[in-house]
């Protein structure tokens, strides 16, 4: 059934004429030619109609405004290929309509707005915006006043701006002061400030709700406002997991078109102690290294980071731990089952009928998955035990630039689950083939020496022995690891909907010549090896080894709807002769 008929007219763009028609959820202009008969339509979702202004404006580069009487302009959401696979660059699209007289026009602007209010209800109004001048390039400052504010203020966006001074101030700032009237917060910046404002509004949710962050078997309560995040930092891994490409004005228009991505976090506790909240990589070995060997080479810029994971490779590394992870149900979905989460996703979105689902004895949001995590299930948790090139663990793909698939490129966003990568130890160059697949379209899974397993909660702790000794500078490599420490221990329960796990056991007892290689030797960087590394939580050096982690369900929500497909650019069939340019 066609929607009810709001407005129709006949309007003129430059020389050109066209029917203009307004229903509830669409707004169409169609080119009229001589004979009456109409050629190519361009169709507009009203919830992607950023802002309707009398005169000839322009926003971009500069504003500038032509007063006329009879002409209104409409700015509104435009898509653009981002020249990859996944992911779709989004532009402010402008068209400038005039009208017979100024009454029709006066008409079309109150009613552009009033449909706007209707199908939009979303919308922020007022956002609290945290700058951070010194991250990245240090243009955080330039973006949001050049590119960012203009578009606030088309939309109607009243903003307070806060330019931070020193780390943790963004976090400290949500944790106590009045957040009263604002319907969301947004960081310039990069994935450092994202995880202050994490901090900050889960801290300060649980805060209001009464509960102690310090108990890891709590349920924590979702945060009530968005969060917006406008790239500008030196690493955007997870602007671009949640929009698919790296860039400001893209990030502005749906935070101005209120789209709200529900995402998983995950809590790390060491022992009663809340120690931090991730989204992105929770890494132990090689990634762990990296990043604290890049600390001593700040002054190199981003090139440590490259500078660093050659010289961690090098030295050859892999160390014993015993892993214990709570699978999740095999039945939702599966991290080798080579789907992508992408914009609608029915995975995430069956997952929130899961996670949100009241139980009749239960008040909860997370009633039903909080049972999965509490001792009814401990029988159901599997232990591994051995020497490792990497422990990780992600709640999303965790792709960037230059991992376009990212660390496990079938992980959902916000299916309560997270992905668990165990490297064993191997040969250099089996590690290298590991690493180099995840600049490829390779399945880097597809390894002998690799394991993934999708998980509700993880505990990492070190063999008997290893609880004292500490980490050490880069030096070392695997030269001397006994009969004992190569093998690994691996016991699965049997119950319920792991039952499937034992079947795979006879897969599992890999010989030790599979799980681990004879020790290489670089002349380059290596004496002695140490004896554990760190964790490498989203870009920040965890101070414990043995930590417990857990992924809460839909934690938080951003103004993002995941990456969209690349293939959403196109023109639609003909239908009756006509073409027809949908902007959706």
């Amino acid at each position: 059934m066609e929607p009810d008929l709001r407005l129709e007219s006949s309007l003129w763009v430059g020389n050109k004429r066209y029917r203009a028609v307004l229903t509830g959820w669409h707004f169409n202009w169609t080119e009229v030619d001589k004979k009456n008969r109409d050629k190519k339509t361009i169709s507009v979702p009203v919830a992607e109609v950023v802002g309707v202004e009398e005169g000839r404006v322009e926003i971009l580069p500069q504003k500038s405004v032509e007063d006329t009487d009879k002409d209104f302009t409409v700015f509104y959401v435009k898509r653009f290929s981002s020249g990859g696979t996944y992911g779709l660059l989004w532009r402010l699209g402008r068209t400038q309509f005039s009208c017979p007289s100024r009454a029709l026009r006066d008409q079309w602007t109150k009613h552009l707005r009033a449909a706007l209010k209707t199908h939009s209800p979303l919308r922020p109004h007022r956002l609290l915006v945290f700058i951070n001048p010194f991250g990245g390039k240090k243009k955080g400052r330039k973006i949001y006043h050049s590119v960012v504010a203009p578009l606030f203020e088309l939309a109607g966006i009243s903003s307070h701006v806060i330019v931070t001074e020193r780390a943790n101030q963004a976090r400290d700032h949500l944790l106590k002061k009045d957040l009263a009237g604002f319907d969301g917060v947004v960081c310039v910046g990069g994935d450092g400030m994202f995880s202050e404002l994490l901090h900050g509004l889960i801290g300060r949710t649980q805060q209001e709700a009464g509960l102690c962050e310090n108990d890891p078997a709590v349920t924590l309560q979702p945060c009530p406002l968005h969060i917006g995040i406008i790239p500008a930092g030196s690493t955007d891994c997870v602007c671009y997991a949640t929009v698919g490409v790296i860039d400001p004005v893209t990030s502005a228009l749906h935070i101005i078109i209120g789209d709200s991505q529900p995402l998983d976090v995950c809590s790390v506790h060491q022992a009663s102690s809340l120690v931090h909240y991730s989204v992105s990589l929770l890494g132990y070995g090689f990634y762990g290294d990296v990043l604290a060997e890049s600390e001593k080479h700040r002054w190199m810029g981003p090139l440590r980071y490259d500078y660093s994971g050659t010289m961690v490779y090098l030295s050859n590394r892999s160390y014993a731990g015993i892993v214990h992870y709570l699978p999740a149900d095999p039945q939702d979905s599966s991290p080798r089952d080579r789907t992508r989460c992408l914009s609608g996703c029915s995975v995430c979105s069956r997952s929130t009928e899961r996670l949100f689902h009241q139980s009749s004895d239960s008040g909860s949001l997370y009633s039903s998955h909080n049972s999965q995590y509490t001792s009814d299930s401990e029988g159901e948790w599997v232990t591994v035990e051995g020497r490792f090139r990497c422990v990780s663990l992600t709640c999303m793909s965790s792709s960037c630039p230059k991992s376009p698939l990212g660390l496990s490129p079938s992980a959902h966003l916000a299916d309560g689950t997270g992905d668990l990568i165990l490297v064993w130890d191997t040969h250099p160059l089996g590690f290298l083939k590991f690493l180099y697949r995840h600049t490829t379209t390779q399945d880097q899974f597809d390894l002998p020496f690799v394991e993934v397993h999708r998980v509700k909660a993880v505990r990492f702790s070190l063999p008997s022995g290893k609880e004292e000794e500490g980490y050490e500078e880069i030096g070392g490599t695997s030269s001397a690891i006994d009969d004992e420490e190569r093998g690994y221990i691996e016991t699965v329960s049997r119950n319920g909907s792991q039952q499937h796990l034992a079947e795979g056991c006879t897969e599992q007892q890999m010989t030790s010549e599979q799980k681990t290689a004879t020790p290489f030797l670089c002349g380059l960087c290596c004496s002695k090896a140490p004896a554990v590394s760190v964790w490498n939580c989203d870009g920040e050096i965890l101070p414990n080894t043995e930590i417990n982690c857990r992924i809460h369900g839909q934690l938080v929500r951003l103004y993002a709807r995941g990456i969209e497909d690349g293939a959403a650019v196109h023109n639609c069939s003909k239908e009756h002769d006509n073409k027809c340019e949908r902007i959706f």
